[in-house]
C-alpha cells in the first residue's frame, strides 16, 4: 500500500489510506444493474398499491408517501442509464442516490409524519429493502451493449 503522509501541527496523517475504498466495498456490489432495474419497477408498483393491499389507506401521509415514492421511482427508472430504461439521461450513481434517499425517507416517514402509532412496519421494511438494494447494486452494467462485450 502506498503511504502518503503529511505533517500538520506535529501530527502525521496518512491521507492515501483514508481515501482508498475498503476491499469489502467491491464484494458488496452483488446486484447487477439489470436485476436492479427489475427491482425498481417491482418496488415502484408495490409502493403504489401497498396502502390498499396492506389496508393502511387512511388518506394521509401514511398512504401518499409510499404512493409518491413508488411513482417517483418508476419515473426516474425510465430515465436512468441502464438496461431497462427508455431514455438514458440519469446516471446510475444519481439513480442509486435517489433510491437511497427514498429508502431513508420511507423508513423514517412514520416517525417524521407522526403516523407510527397507526402503521410503521410496511414503511420501515420496504425502506430498508430499498436502502439495501441501492447499497448492493453495481454502478456500471456487466455488459456493454454498444461495444458488444462484457465489462467485468
Amino acid at each position: 500500500m502506498k503511504l502518503c503522509k503529511f505533517k500538520a501541527n506535529r501530527i502525521w496523517f496518512n491521507v492515501c489510506a483514508s481515501l482508498q475504498k475498503p476491499k469489502i466495498y467491491n464484494y458488496m456490489k452483488i446486484i447487477s444493474t439489470k436485476v436492479h432495474g427489475v427491482l425498481d419497477y417491482l418496488m415502484g408498483a408495490i409502493l403504489i398499491v401497498a396502502p390498499w393491499l396492506l389496508n393502511f389507506n387512511r388518506g394521509g401521509a401514511e398512504t401518499w408517501i409510499p404512493v409518491a415514492l413508488g411513482a417517483g421511482a418508476i419515473m426516474y427508472s425510465l430515465f436512468t442509464n441502464y438496461e431497462l430504461s427508455v431514455s438514458k439521461s440519469i446516471s446510475m450513481r444519481t439513480h442509486l442516490t435517489l433510491d437511497l434517499m427514498s429508502g431513508i425517507l420511507l423508513a423514517a416517514s412514520p416517525w417524521i409524519f407522526g403516523f407510527n402509532d397507526y402503521v410503521y412496519l410496511p414503511h420501515l421494511i420496504l425502506g430498508i429493502v430499498e436502502i439495501g438494494a441501492a447499497s448492493m447494486t453495481e454502478v456500471t452494467p456487466r455488459y456493454d451493449y454498444s461495444a458488444g462485450h462484457n465489462v467485468h
